[in-house]
């Protein structure tokens, strides 16, 4: 496994955009556990462009997107902001990521300066502590003889390096055969602090949370995923709110659950909630999720 000294290091590399015109940037892109950009990095590159072009009094509070093509992880990724609204409370942008002179994916956010209002929230649901629960390095070998590919359990292991991901239950692949409640719970925290930055601390959030999402979809029908190799499938759309201030590098609750599944598509639905019980994001995804043919 070629992991890299520092692999938080080079994930902030990897959103620290290079601005090539007053609104368009270039992000780089890397290889993922299937052949395609990872759809958390499009995202977050896209949102961290966005927010580049907000004041900074005004934080993120939505975005809505859609993954159009597959991107290619051997290209560089360009990002074209449009300035569609500049409000006395909000700020609106719209960014299209382009590879091989394609769009590949179209991101919508919203950004709003604080404000003082009513507030309640749904309550955090119960979860162990995350210090009690084996980490990625520690949990995926367990699971060695679940993958075809003797390489998958490393590759998955480099490819969470950057984050301290936590399942509370056994991983869809964890389970295979096995019809479970369409429910999922992981804690996650980047390793290592970040800078005091809130669009950052968003970003990194948006990152991670594609990550596993449609896990509840598989869990509903005894599949273990793409590593094993009985499900194919991609993100079609994702939207999240960001309801509360947040740090991604303190430990963070990931709720998910899927209430529908047809036409070859999976909705996976999911609250996080920072460690004290405060509701901080909301996030909606549904993806393409089919039976491998043969």
């Amino acid at each position: 496994m070629n992991e890299s000294p520092d692999p938080l290091l080079d994930l902030l590399h990897l959103l620290d955009l290079e601005q090539i015109e007053r609104d368009i940037f270039r992000g780089e892109s890397r290889s993922a556990l299937v052949p395609r950009v990872f759809g958390g990095q499009v995202a977050a590159q896209a949102l961290v462009a966005a927010g580049r072009t907000v004041p900074d009094d005004r934080g993120a509070h939505s975005l809505h997107s859609y993954f159009l093509r597959a991107g290619d992880p051997g290209a560089p990724i360009v990002y074209t902001v449009d300035r569609i609204r500049d409000g006395r409370s909000f700020t609106t942008r719209r960014v299209v990521a382009v590879q091989h002179g394609q769009p590949i994916f179209h991101l919508s956010a919203s950004f709003q300066s604080h404000e003082e209002g009513m507030e309640h929230q749904a309550p955090m649901p119960a979860a162990p502590d995350p210090e009690t629960l084996p980490t990625a390095a520690e949990m995926l070998p367990r699971y060695a003889d679940r993958f075809s590919d003797p390489g998958v359990v490393d590759r998955l292991i480099e490819a969470r390096a950057a984050v301290d991901l936590r399942y509370v239950d056994a991983p869809p692949f964890g389970t295979v055969g096995e019809a479970r409640e369409p429910r999922s719970q992981v804690w996650f925290r980047t390793n290592g602090k970040l800078a005091d930055d809130p669009l950052l601390h968003v970003c990194m959030a948006t990152y991670v949370s594609d990550m596993t999402l449609l896990d509840s979809v598989l869990l509903a029908h005894g599949r273990g995923g793409w590593a094993v190799g009985d499900v194919v499938g991609a993100s079609l759309d994702h939207a999240m709110w960001f309801h509360r201030p947040f740090r991604a590098d303190e430990w963070l609750l990931y709720d998910q659950e899927s209430p529908s599944a047809s036409g070859g598509r999976g909705l996976g639905q999911a609250r996080i909630y920072t460690a004290d019980g405060r509701l901080a994001i909301t996030v909606i995804q549904e993806g393409v999720v089919r039976i491998p043919r043969g």
